[in-house]
């Protein structure tokens, strides 16, 4: 019997000019997971993805096969390019994680779930629409609703405000133990622990 991997997605855009933005957590997530595999994203086959291969899990105890994944393209193309990653590493939509932005929940806050809607966010309909379902895990990073009227893409393409960045550190280590406990214990114990 071959080994279960998980595949972690974190979606956001490509390039520094994005790098500091809302809709961006996914990647500073699996950024800091790389960082705890030891690992660096590298291109993949594919060349539309790039990813990290390894396990996660507490230092001296193998945890699961895990395969960090980021997308070359924009939000709302991530489903081809992580499709084909499942393809290539045989990874059904139930061991597939996204890491994303949620504007429903207030900063600083996580959520974490099996299933659901889209609520309007780019990447999750583009995965949606490339697995033929929406029954994945999500790992939802608050970012909070715009200030006064400001529009919902103007406020999640932009950077977090100065008092955020202080507090972000602590939400992209959050949602990184959130997903190592997501992998390695299961979803009850998870939503247990995060889902505060």
């Amino acid at each position: 019997m071959t080994e279960e991997v998980w595949l972690v997605v974190g979606l956001g855009n490509p390039g520094p000019g994005y790098a500091g933005h809302r809709h961006n957590i996914g990647h500073m997530v699996v950024d800091e997971l790389a960082q705890r595999m030891g690992g660096s994203f590298r291109a993949h086959k594919s060349r539309r993805a790039e990813v990290v291969e390894g396990r996660l899990g507490a230092p001296g105890v193998p945890g699961p096969r895990v395969v960090l994944a980021r997308s070359r393209g924009y939000m709302n193309t991530v489903g081809g390019p992580i499709k084909e990653l499942a393809g290539f590493y045989k990874v059904d939509p139930d061991h597939l994680v996204a890491i994303h932005d949620e504007i429903d929940i207030d900063f600083g806050t996580l959520r974490i779930k099996l299933g659901g809607g889209d609520n309007g966010h780019n990447g999750l309909r583009s995965l949606r629409s490339s697995f033929g379902t929406g029954d994945f895990y999500r790992v939802r990073a608050g970012v909070g609703r715009p200030p006064g009227r400001q529009d919902v893409a103007d406020f999640v393409l932009s950077d977090y405000s100065k008092v955020e960045r202080k507090e972000l550190p602590f939400q992209v280590d959050s949602a990184a133990d959130a997903v190592e406990s997501l992998v390695a214990e299961g979803l009850p114990t998870t939503q247990q622990r995060f889902n505060s």
